[in-house]
């Protein structure tokens, strides 16, 4: 019996388990409403991922678990209530599902999949690996084009320090790519960082989009998700 399948039963098992079973409450760690929050400290378990290194084969097996929101090229979904995870930066991976697993980042549906109980912590490594390793999709979805000019004052005057010309973040920094990104997954999680509901944000981006309308919001978001697409070797 080789170790891919192994895996792959053990996870099988452990999901079907916790659909018979209620799963554990996701826990709920100090966040932005904190006054001694930090956005880029680090738990014990995700100072140890960063310093692993991750199996991209068996992130494949392991990220069997997570397709089922996020799809199997990971793509995710242009509704906005699933991120496109391709091609983004392990360190993003690894600080998001962190923020998840110790809860910091509330997501009650992402939890009982992604919790300590379902997914080890070798596992998570192996899974932004994973993602890292794909392509972007190139087909996200796009917002309607009325408000492009501002959109692109906007994200030239306020986003481009972090995130780049092109949507390409800075892995050494935890920002994420935004290229391909979902234009409605983008407005919603701008949206929940603007009102506070995202607990994980980092304070500076808070800072930024306090004072935006949500037709700012909508105009930035519109013109970042028609950036080219970028290449793998671009990144």
């Amino acid at each position: 019996m080789n170790k891919a399948f192994l895996i792959s039963l053990s996870l099988s098992l452990a999901v079907l388990s916790s659909a018979h079973a209620a799963p554990p409450k996701q826990p709920k760690a100090p966040g932005i409403e904190s006054p001694d929050y930090a956005w880029d400290a680090q738990s014990a378990e995700e100072a140890q991922l960063l310093k692993m290194k991750g199996d991209v084969e068996n992130g494949k097996i392991a990220y069997q678990g997570c397709q089922g929101c996020h799809k199997p090229d990971a793509s995710g979904l242009s509704d906005g209530t699933y991120p496109q995870l391709a091609g983004q930066h392990t360190t993003v991976l690894i600080k998001q599902m962190s923020d998840v697993r110790e809860g910091r980042r509330d997501n009650p549906k992402m939890f009982p999949f992604a919790g300590k109980h379902v997914v080890d912590t070798q596992e998570v490594a192996d899974i932004a690996a994973y993602l890292n390793s794909l392509p972007l999709p190139g087909n996200n979805d796009k917002g309607p084009g009325n408000d492009l000019a501002r959109g692109k004052a906007l994200y030239q005057k306020d986003c481009v320090s972090c995130h780049g010309e092109r949507g390409e973040g800075n892995a050494g920094k935890f920002y994420p790519v935004t290229n391909g990104q979902h234009y409605r997954y983008m407005v919603r999680q701008i949206v929940s960082i603007r009102d506070g509901s995202r607990r994980n944000a980092n304070p500076k981006m808070v800072k930024v989009v306090k004072r935006y309308s949500t037709s700012d919001i909508g105009a930035v978001a519109d013109f970042m998700s028609r950036i080219s697409p970028l290449k793998k070797a671009d990144k």
